[in-house]
């Protein structure tokens, strides 16, 4: 039997008819007639409503992902045009309740030192150190994770360039000051002098320039890990050794023997760190004798014994005394000494015309010149030979006169 031969008109035809026939059958198998409806857009839980498809396509932006908050880069011309500058630390929000006021700007937070130091990892960053240099990091990790004190020797005081953040705008600015240097075993910690004194009581940088060789307390400020450095603040300290001296009334009694560190000389005051406090003394509170210059008998990092004189935690004022931890050489000194006796003595100062001897005992001498001598026959340091003249009992004082030199 023959087949029948199709042309490509009839082909096309009944395709077509079978395109109608599905289509029919679809329309009356749902029983719906099919509409046309405008593309909604959707609703988040909270009732903003995100960006539809066409709306998408206005937007080229690119997303980049900070933990749980992302927020665009870069915006077209248009957008641009109609809603603020976006920059890295923000990203656009509409109101919580759906109201069409405009994009809000959020403000994303920086991350403080201590959450910076938080997110460090020790194990990987100390993985090659030596036991003494894991040592050295672990006090460090301590004193800043704990906010407790270190102590340490000022090697080195260093004019650096930092920035401090301004307290009346809150911004960061650039400043060149002195700071003092510590390093324990490696690693080098800072003590910028805005850290150094509590506010309010600073010194002169030329003050904390003689520092050299002194034993501070410091707190911990900064640690960067990364660079192998930190930042202290000796004024921290302070603040905690007054808040433990002043709750501690066995310490903070009148007349009590403590403990004082020497942490800058000069030659006519020496300056002493006690329990907190800053106190400058003269040489008179030092020494019964005289001393031509401090600096020929003390230095920073010398720790000397005192006696507390006053104390007032409410004005932070303390006085203490370092000389009567000794007995004082003029206590008897008319019987060793009487008067018309010669004495051995060095000369150790001059003042308004007198000259200040100082005994083998200790007990100091008032002097004159004998006729035959004038000013510049003699020399601080010189040995002469005096004269015991008179005792004054109320002042403790003895006066005498140089008869020559030895």
């Amino acid at each position: 039997m023959a087949k029948k031969k199709v042309t490509v008109e009839e082909e096309q035809e009944q395709i077509q008819a079978t395109e109608v026939l599905e289509q029919e059958i679809a329309e009356q198998g749902s029983g719906i007639e099919t509409t046309e409806f405008p593309e909604v857009a959707e609703v988040t839980s909270d009732g903003a409503q995100l960006p539809t498809s066409e709306e998408e396509t206005l937007y080229d932006l690119e997303i980049r992902e900070y933990g749980e908050v992302t927020f665009p880069l870069e915006s077209t011309a248009e957008d641009s045009a109609a809603l603020p500058p976006l920059s890295e630390d923000s990203t656009m929000m509409e109101e919580p309740d759906g109201s069409d006021s405009g994009p809000i700007r959020e403000e994303i937070p920086e991350k403080t030192d201590r959450q910076m130091f938080f997110g460090l990892n020790f194990r990987e960053m100390d993985r090659y150190l030596t036991p003494e240099e894991k040592k050295e990091w672990n006090s460090i990790y301590a004193a800043y994770r704990g906010r407790t004190a270190l102590s340490g020797t000022i090697i080195g005081v260093d004019s650096l360039s930092i920035g401090v953040r301004n307290p009346e705008t809150g911004e960061m600015e650039r400043k060149t000051m002195y700071c003092a240097v510590v390093i324990p075993y490696r690693v080098r910690i800072m003590i910028p002098a805005t850290e150094m004194w509590i506010k309010g009581q600073e010194r002169p940088d030329f003050v904390m320039r003689s520092m050299v060789g002194a034993t501070i307390d410091f707190h911990i400020i900064k640690v960067d890990r990364e660079s192998g450095f930190a930042i202290g603040s000796r004024a921290l300290a302070l603040k905690a050794r007054r808040r433990y001296f002043a709750a501690k009334p066995t310490l903070s009694k009148v007349g009590a023997w403590l403990k004082c560190r020497v942490i800058a000389v000069g030659p006519r005051r020496c300056l002493v760190e006690c329990h907190g406090y800053d106190i400058s003394l003269t040489q008179r509170e030092l020494r019964y004798a005289s001393i031509p210059d401090l600096r020929d008998e003390y230095h920073p990092g010398m720790e000397l014994e005192c006696i507390l004189k006053k104390y007032n935690p409410r004005t932070h004022t303390m006085e203490i005394s370092i000389k009567e931890t000794e007995s004082n050489p003029f206590d008897n000194a008319e019987l060793r000494h009487p008067e018309g006796c010669r004495r051995q003595a060095v000369i150790s100062g001059k003042y308004g015309g007198g000259v200040f001897c100082n005994l083998p005992d200790g007990a100091v001498c008032m002097c004159s010149y004998s006729y035959q001598y004038t000013d510049a026959d003699f020399m601080i340091g010189d040995t002469v030979i005096l004269v015991v003249e008179r005792h004054n009992l109320e002042k403790k004082q003895m006066y005498g006169k140089i008869l020559s030199k030895w």
